[in-house]
């Protein structure tokens, strides 16, 4: 059950609303309909009206749905909320090659990624075990799945950019980073699938996605679909490039999509582009409004109490307020 009542009988009582709103109406019309003899009765007929604009019955409608929310909260209503997931474990792998200093991204592609990434830690829950990985030319484990969330917030501050770009190496690595996963005794081996379920584990790559060093993207990707990680790829640039100077010369340097798209529909994850340091930072923030944390039906009989008093407090306010201006 998502959406729903734990006790549903209770919302019989609504039905009085309807009798309670006659019953007003009709007190309302019988004042109305008392004898007065006066010669400027349509006069008077019109002061009357006046005397009671439509705001005169703010209070009684009030106080109707403050006795509506009551009934609500009493048929303790449930909704499907986000909590902290039970067992959370990610690792970000992070592209740190020099094509990364490209600034189509301001301030450039690396210091806006980790600028985003940071944001995304923050935005996970306490009790999700976080993981960083860099890679160039090769992989490193900078920091394996923990708790201590700023530790791994100063790892990614810290990161300096290198030489080469290995996706390939940089997946594996984050892969052998989550619990439960064995790396194989040789790199050049591929491990079989196991034999039974694993941990939950979700890799969140960033790249440019030029890969020309270690083990081929989509080969990485196979790996972790077998060993039932998903990955979430975000491309860092745009599709058409930029110039980048390295040692004196210019150098084309521009997004690879395709690689990135193909990881992540091996691995069953999805794929964000981000072409400014702003939409870097709302992929990220999304991403870490949805990793590590699940819907779970959640009994909200409170917010349904909470109205009930607001409202009350407002229908009692509201005479007080109608009776002094007409007094």
């Amino acid at each position: 059950m998502e959406y729903g009542f734990l006790w549903p009988a209770v919302l019989w009582g609504l039905l009085s609303l309807p009798v309670l709103a006659w019953g007003y109406l009709r007190a309302l019309r019988g004042r109305s309909r008392l004898t007065l003899a006066h010669t400027q009765l349509p006069i008077l007929q019109e002061a009357a009206r006046a005397a009671r604009p439509w705001r005169a019955h703010l209070p009684a409608a009030a106080f109707g749905l403050a006795l509506a929310a009551v009934l609500l909260a009493l048929a303790r209503p449930v909704a499907p909320l986000p909590v902290p997931a039970a067992n959370v474990n990610v690792v970000l792998s992070i592209d740190v090659s020099r094509s990364m200093l490209a600034e189509d991204v301001r301030p450039n592609r690396l210091e806006a990624t980790k600028a985003a990434a940071v944001d995304f830690v923050r935005m996970l829950p306490r009790n999700a075990r976080v993981g960083l990985v860099s890679f160039s030319s090769y992989a490193t484990l900078l920091a394996a799945p923990t708790t201590e969330h700023e530790r791994v917030i100063q790892a990614i501050q810290a990161l300096q950019a290198e030489f080469a770009t290995a996706i390939g190496d940089g997946l594996l690595e984050a892969v052998w980073a989550l619990p439960g996963r064995t790396r194989p005794a040789w790199p050049q081996t591929t491990p079989p699938p196991p034999s039974g379920r694993l941990p939950p584990g979700v890799v969140v790559l960033m790249s440019d996605g030029q890969s020309n060093r270690g083990v081929s993207p989509a080969e990485a990707a196979r790996v972790a679909r077998d060993q039932q990680v998903k990955v979430y790829t975000v491309g860092v640039g745009t599709p058409e490039g930029t110039f980048l100077n390295i040692g004196g010369r210019p150098i084309w340097v521009r997004l690879d999509e395709d690689t990135l798209k193909e990881v992540a529909t091996i691995t069953e994850g999805a794929y964000f582009h981000a072409s400014s340091a702003h939409e870097l930072r709302r992929v990220y923030r999304s991403l870490g409004r949805t990793i590590g944390w699940e819907r779970k039906p959640t009994e909200v009989s409170s917010v349904a109490a909470a109205a009930a008093a607001v409202l009350l407090v407002s229908s009692v306010a509201l005479s007080v307020l109608w009776l002094h201006r007409v007094s």
